[in-house]
């Protein structure tokens, strides 16, 4: 696998997944390097010379009006870890820590912070060796960065803190030992350089936006499957509706359903019966999914600006040899896109629960109802129905926008926060909930196809119908459904069917 090169610019969503979830390595630039040690030769100039600069001389927060006495300043920046390190609930996941510290490192590999080379190549063999410190995952209120969770991160540097390592948690010392590191002795500003940035929140959101994009490709799947079984028409896929009104995303998600039924023995066979229109779940699919796309598209905007971003402060500018005071750690803009993201996939939930309570509902579908046979004994689908249901309505709890709320934090110093990380976090639950919800939603469209024997679905559909039947058989009796939803929100998350079905039709937008 190849090592990931971080420094000013360049960094994607694909660069960041590749460190997070398949552990490629990473390094430093050579430019990186040499703005960061000319930036570390600056404060070591200020601190010489005694000037107040906040963080660095002075205390934090409503405390920026204490002097520190250059006796002192080493003993400040442990000190911040160590009070800032307040996070409670549940660790991050490795693959979100691994992606905090990815991001961590991007930030102070762009030169501003005046961080020391050595520290920043600490966090890079953090992540070269495997080494997971434990990150509570509540605490952060989005503003004056992700404080609590990225000291406890900062912590393990220092030897303090707990860490996990080839699946053993223990004692930030311990791992330092384990891989040869000797714990840091940090200087002046590099306790503030380290928790000064909207790392958390990004991190988790760029994930989060990483697993709907390919959700929403399989939305369409599902949908397509759904609409032929369902007797739907391909009608509303020509292009020249979408031409008429021409959101992009709406344009992709027609054209994805298209090249999915191609060919549909099953379309073509009602092609001439009575019904004038379909119901607007399928109809307007198309309209539906592709308003998701559009704010997916958005939010990859924000979230990969950010992740190529400057958020401490103070800035310091090695080219004019001067520092600026200012707000890059306020987590507004990617509150914001993840607010919008969560809407946005939660919206993919609703529209295919109608479409599955349309398969399971016999007074809709003209299927068996619940579509299992010998129904009253057998209930088939029933259930899964109901489960679909709670998580849409835990997912419109869920879509409450964090980022509407604000608490004042730092005896009113900080008055206007972003709780972007709260954001993140539920738009990371909704998108889960989704997947179980699209997951439902293939079933039942699968089990319906297996009514059709003696007409062949479209292209597409006949490619995903039998990846599904890989790994879930069809339903003749009563089962623990669980099983077979966890099976198939497997192969979502594994994009199994995804490349499956890109491979007939191509590439899905």
């Amino acid at each position: 696998m190849k090592t990931i090169s971080l420094g000013i610019d360049g960094m994607t969503l694909e660069y960041l997944v590749a460190v997070a979830r398949e552990r490629a390595k990473v390094k430093l630039t050579s430019e990186s390097e040499k703005k960061i040690r000319q930036t570390r030769n600056l404060i070591n100039q200020w601190v010489a010379e005694e000037r107040t600069i906040y963080g660095i001389t002075t205390g934090f927060g409503a405390l920026s009006d204490v002097a520190i006495s250059k006796k002192d300043t080493r003993r400040l920046q442990e000190n911040i870890l160590m009070s800032h390190a307040a996070g409670v609930g549940e660790p991050l996941g490795e693959e979100t820590v691994r992606a905090i510290m990815a991001l961590r490192v991007k930030d102070l590999a762009r030169g501003h912070s005046g961080i020391r080379l050595e520290t920043i190549q600490h966090l890079v063999a953090f992540l070269n060796w495997g080494i997971c410190p434990l990150i509570p995952e509540k605490g952060s209120v989005g503003a004056s960065g992700d404080l609590a969770p990225l000291a406890h991160l900062s912590l393990v540097l220092l030897g303090l803190g707990e860490a996990y390592f080839k699946g053993q948690r223990m004692t930030g010392k311990q791992v330092l030992s384990k891989c040869g590191l000797k714990p840091l002795s940090l200087k002046a500003g590099e306790g503030l350089a380290l928790v000064n940035g909207t790392q958390v929140m990004t991190a988790i959101g760029a994930l989060a936006l990483c697993d709907a994009i390919k959700l929403s490709k399989m939305t369409d799947l599902a949908a397509a499957m759904s609409l032929e079984v369902l007797m739907g028409s391909r009608t509303e896929f020509n292009a020249r509706i979408h031409e008429a009104r021409p959101h992009p995303g709406q344009a992709l998600a027609a054209d994805n359903m298209e090249r999915i039924t191609r060919n549909s023995e099953i379309i073509t066979s009602h092609k001439d019966c009575s019904r004038i229109q379909d119901a607007y779940t399928l109809r307007c699919s198309p309209q539906v999914h592709g308003a998701t796309k559009d704010a997916i598209h958005y939010c990859r905007n924000v979230v990969e600006t950010e992740m190529n971003s400057s958020t401490n402060n103070p800035l310091i500018f090695s080219d004019s040899q001067d520092f600026l005071l200012g707000g890059n750690f306020h987590g507004q803009p990617v509150a914001l896109a993840m607010d919008f993201l969560s809407m946005a996939v939660a919206e993919l939930a609703n529209i295919s629960e109608r479409r599955i309570e349309r398969l399971v509902n016999p007074m809709l579908s003209g299927l068996p109802a619940f579509l299992v046979s010998d129904g009253g004994l057998n209930s088939g689908f029933m259930i899964a129905q109901y489960t679909a249901a709670a998580l849409v309505s835990e997912n419109k709890v869920l879509c409450h926008p964090a980022s509407v709320d604000s608490i004042p934090t730092s005896a009113n110093k900080e008055d206007h926060v972003s709780m972007g990380t709260i954001s993140a976090r539920q738009c990371r639950e909704i998108i889960s909930n989704t997947e179980d919800v699209i997951a439902i939603e293939l079933l039942c469209a699968a089990q319906a196809l297996d009514l059709f024997t003696n007409l062949k679905p479209g292209e597409g559909t006949l490619i995903a119908y039998n990846a599904i039947r890989d790994s879930v058989t069809h339903l003749d009796t009563d089962r623990i459904l669980s099983d077979d939803i966890a099976a198939v929100k497997a192969l979502i998350r594994s994009g199994k069917i995804l490349q499956a079905v890109e491979k007939k039709v191509g590439q899905l937008q």
